[in-house]
């Protein structure tokens, strides 16, 4: 899925600004200085450049190399990014973390989300703790107090392991047999705080919520205007409300969208071209008349019921050649064709050449 060629590639290729790529050790980051060096281009910007020697130095005495946002970067990555996004309705971020000695780069911390971590190459020793407070926020009323006493569990994790760690639960975390490759998969959380923060967006349909609060009316009247704001709430809080917000949350989703140069005009009616949906949150239904109703990055179309076979493969999160989808669907190629500009145009899909 990813190796060390993978990281020295995208190090050497890319402007890793601070605190994009960062190294820590002991919980503390290092200083940028220690391992780059400032470069001016000829259009005055200033970047960074690394110091593959100083690099090494700084990893050999212990640092452990941390890359955010890894999936923006590598299409392997990203291709599991997406796959998480599609089955568990939520965004996802995928970093990197690199080490060589059993030193903790970060020492005992929580997270505020949920993580998966794929265990790439060597060995880490995972100490956990029990949350100080259940189902913390990244923007919270109190923080947590830190754990005492011994961990509830000791993992070692090798290559090919996953662990799931739900939010709050404190680690820490060290290699055990030599140099370390991990990715850490964030799972952005969903709330009840989100659900009603929709909801509210929602009621502002109803008059009694757009009403004036009744500040100035007398004690009985405020209690009236309580109990109708309660019975509207009440009424949105619905049996089905949860799968509505997915919906419509997932629908809004723009998801990693994507050019698909050169076809800037139109897409050719070329069988290996390839399609894919770009936005995770894609979905589809069948209507009444046998219609086929997508919906995708706030937008939606119908279809005429051939399209349903196309639709199918696009929202599983496949990447599929026109001419396969035109003899899945029995539909000329140039209609195809037309279908995946339409999407495209709609930034909710791209087209490319390579697998």
């Amino acid at each position: 899925m990813f190796t060390w060629d993978d990281l020295n590639e995208i190090i050497a290729r890319h402007r890793l600004e601070p605190p994009r790529l960062r190294l820590f050790t002991d919980g503390t980051q290092v200083p940028p200085h220690a391992y780059t060096h400032p470069v001016v281009s000829k259009r005055h910007t200033v970047w960074h450049r690394i110091e593959p020697g100083n690099l090494h130095r700084q990893l050999a005495d212990g640092a452990s190399l941390v890359l955010d946002a890894v999936d923006e970067l590598h299409r392997g990555v990203e291709g599991l990014a997406a796959s998480f996004e599609r089955h568990l309705r939520t965004d996802v971020q995928v970093n990197l973390y690199a080490s060589w000695t059993s030193k903790e780069g970060f020492g005992l911390h929580f997270d505020d989300h949920d993580v998966v971590v794929v265990q790439l190459e060597g060995a880490k020793r995972w100490k956990i703790h029990q949350p100080t407070r259940i189902n913390p926020l990244r923007i919270d009323v109190e923080a947590p107090q830190p754990p005492v006493g011994e961990p509830v569990a000791e993992i070692v994790l090798r290559a090919g392991d996953m662990l799931y760690l739900p939010r709050g639960w404190w680690h820490a975390v060290a290699a055990t047999e030599g140099r370390s490759l991990h990715l850490t998969c964030g799972l952005t959380p969903t709330t009840g705080a989100d659900l009603l923060a929709w909801l509210t967006s929602q009621l502002r349909a109803s008059q009694t919520v757009r009403a004036n609060l009744p500040t100035h009316a007398p004690p009985d009247e405020q209690v009236a205007y309580l109990g109708s704001l309660l019975k509207e709430f009440t009424a949105g809080l619905h049996e089905g409300v949860i799968e509505d917000f997915l919906a419509a949350r997932g629908t809004m989703d723009p998801g990693r969208p994507m050019p698909s140069l050169p076809y800037v005009e139109s897409i050719p009616a070329e069988p290996e071209l390839r399609l894919r949906l770009t936005a995770a949150g894609a979905w589809y239904e069948v209507d009444g008349e046998g219609r086929v109703v997508v919906g995708a990055g706030g937008q939606q179309w119908t279809f005429a019921a051939p399209v349903l076979s196309v639709i199918k493969q696009l929202v599983d999160g496949r990447e599929v050649p026109l001419g396969e989808l035109a003899v899945a669907s029995s539909l000329p190629l140039h209609q195809i064709a037309a279908l995946a500009a339409e999407l495209v145009t709609a930034d909710v899909a791209a087209v490319s050449r390579r697998r």
